[in-house]
């Protein structure tokens, strides 16, 4: 049977399904669906082809029916539920290179580890350590074609064992040699992991909530670099080299842990529509927006937003890394610049050498890594009120005041060991906590969240592979240079990094967009780039082809929830007159008291316009 005639039957089987028109004209092109897959329904007219988008009947006695649920929605867990769940379990990966960036701080300061190794130079322990970005970096550029081919869940599956591997390389490492092959490796399965998790996390989660549900999956990452330091201080009472390769073989566990659990995740509704899957794609949704309703309105547009966002796409023709750089140039380097950032402003100089930096205070030996272990508590600790402010403040604010912070905590670290006093090695352990507080609140989550939301969708896997392979490249010169640079030029190295937290400042107030609250399907709009024309009412597809191609461009929504379909007359109306009295409220407050560029630090992005779209408001969540 032809497409077309396949597109004709599946309209006449389904035409009790309310429609929705769109004006653009193109036919859209298969990406592999399977055999038989119910695919989204077109009719054309002598001026133009319109589309109609119909959530699919899902038949519980199909193949991708009921019987075709995840494993855990089987098991009831469905809705916010499972939500949070695959958010929990999806952060066991970058826990995962969480705990490989921490476990090796301990562990080269230990006695037995530098024996087994010959005490190795500065060197060569910068070159251990910083070896794993390298096959990060590798990996992170492969996998934005790969997230495409294989789908996100097969890929955070390879992802895991290839880890595991290398994890268990270290460990049973007979040399210097086979311990850079065993990090080179397990750099391969982070650079997989810390592209396909991000990307995995926002394409399930919903717009209202996707900042909280990042930043709960940043913690994870902290946990795991938090566990590394304390299991790295528990075993340095140990003795002999079981020191050194207990803490090395936990992350195999860990990795193998979340191989086999991902095989219980469902897949990303995004990739699932993007290969014309529609029937899977929309029993994911139902799971997820509708407690396993198929029927639920809620999850049906989600489907018709998604599809049509994936047809418009399609429109667009080629998908390569150029054509992405020459159609999203600015919004590719909001997303490489937001990882290069975090990285130099200071984060790995903490990190991967902080026992390191407490020696040269004061603290010696084990005492090092026992304030290592106490600073990772905190830097757990301070991920958490982001949870609740990521949604409410904004990226932008957040991001600004956690640059200023950083970088006054790292003048501060400079000064103190410059002055060598009686007091600088508790100054110093407290200019640090102050530092991976303020860090961990701001540019530790919300940089591995731009790149995914920033992209549209035929690209969001490239970008966010463009921006990791960033991170990572950023990453490998911070850890390689940080040992050379502390021999040479030693405390003066803390306030370069705070520069560059100032740095960072000023590119976030003068570049960056504000995505709070911002479905993924409105991000062009957001952008001021040609929207989706994402549906805002429920008309059906009979309707005038002229009125429709003339219809006005509308604001941005700020989250699904806001659609009219979810809106009776009555709260409708309450929120015409709550807007109204904003709007004079802030009229009234013009010229007040707070002297303007405090307004201007601290508002909305100038793009888009203010008066473009509201803010997501408590009641639309």
């Amino acid at each position: 049977m032809s497409r077309g005639d396949d597109v004709e039957q599946a309209k006449g089987s389904s035409s009790s399904q309310d429609g929705v028109a769109f004006p653009r004209s193109s036919s859209p092109t298969s990406h592999g669906g399977e055999p038989g897959a119910r695919h989204a329904r077109t009719r054309t007219s002598s001026s133009a082809r319109r589309r109609s988008l119909q959530a699919p009947i899902l038949d519980p006695h199909s193949s991708t029916g009921a019987s075709a649920q995840s494993p855990l929605a089987k098991l009831g867990i469905k809705g916010d539920g499972l939500m949070l769940f695959v958010t929990c379990f999806a952060s066991l990966g970058v826990l995962l290179f969480g705990y490989d960036q921490g476990v090796m701080s301990g562990i080269i300061t230990g006695p037995y580890f530098k024996s087994y190794f010959g005490h190795p130079t500065s060197y060569q322990i910068g070159t251990m350590v910083a070896i794993l970005e390298v096959g990060a970096f590798i990996t992170s550029l492969a996998c934005g074609t790969l997230a495409d081919i294989l789908g996100r869940k097969k890929l955070l599956f390879v992802g895991a064992l290839v880890f595991s591997t290398g994890g268990a390389i270290q460990t049973f490492t007979t040399g210097y040699g086979s311990m850079v092959i065993g990090r080179i490796v397990a750099g391969f399965g982070v650079g997989v992991l810390s592209m396909i998790v991000p990307t995995y996390q926002s394409e399930i989660s919903p717009a209202e909530n996707r900042g909280r549900l990042a930043c709960i999956e940043f913690t994870g990452n902290i946990v795991g670099y938090c566990l590394s330091v304390w299991v790295d201080y528990g075993c340095s009472f140990l003795s002999g080299d079981i020191s050194w390769r207990l803490p090395l073989s936990l992350q195999v566990i860990v990795g193998l842990i979340l191989a086999f659990g991902s095989l219980l995740l469902p897949e990303s509704p995004r990739w699932l529509l993007d290969h014309d899957r529609d029937e899977e794609g929309m029993r994911v949704l139902a799971d997820l927006h509708g407690s396993g309703d198929p029927t639920a309105e809620r999850a049906k547009l989600e489907f018709r937003e998604i599809k049509e966002n994936v047809l418009f796409m399609r429109e667009q023709g080629e998908r390569s890394y150029r054509a992405m750089w020459k159609r999203y140039r600015y919004r590719t380097l909001i997303a490489c610049s937001s990882q290069a950032c975090a990285q130099l402003n200071g984060i790995n100089l903490i990190s991967y050498y902080a026992p390191l930096l407490f020696e040269a205070a004061g603290w010696v030996g084990r005492d090092a890594i026992l304030m290592t272990g106490i600073n990772g508590i905190i830097y757990v600790l301070s991920t958490i009120p982001t949870w609740f402010l990521i949604d409410r403040l904004g990226r932008r604010v957040i991001l600004m005041s956690g640059a200023l912070m950083c970088a006054l905590a790292l003048y501060a670290v400079g000064f103190f060991l410059w002055i060598d006093a009686s007091y600088t090695a508790n100054a110093v352990v407290g200019s640090v906590i102050v530092f991976n507080g303020f860090f961990g609140y701001s540019w530790g989550p919300v940089p591995w969240m731009y790149p995914a939301v920033s992209l549209a969708l035929a690209f969001r896997a490239k970008g966010t592979s463009l921006a990791t392979a960033t991170n990572w490249a950023f990453n490998y010169i911070v850890g390689e240079g940080t040992p050379v640079l502390q021999d040479l030029i030693k405390w003066r190295l803390y306030p370069l990094h705070g520069t560059f937290c100032l740095g960072s400042f000023v590119l976030v107030y003068y570049c960056y967009p504000e995505t709070m609250g911002v479905p993924l399907e409105e991000i062009d709009s957001l952008f001021n780039d040609k929207p989706s024309s994402v549906p805002q009412d429920d008309s059906d597809s009979s309707g005038d082809e002229e009125a429709a191609e003339t219809r006005p461009r509308r604001p941005l929504r700020r989250s699904i929830s806001s659609h009219p379909r979810f809106e009776d007359d009555s709260l409708r109306a309450a929120r015409k007159a709550a807007r109204a009295h904003e709007r004079e409220v802030r009229r009234q407050q013009r010229g007040g008291i707070v002297p303007g560029f405090v307004k201007r630090l601290f508002g909305p992005s100038t793009r888009p316009q203010v008066g473009e779209y509201e803010p997501v408001r408590g009641d639309e969540h």
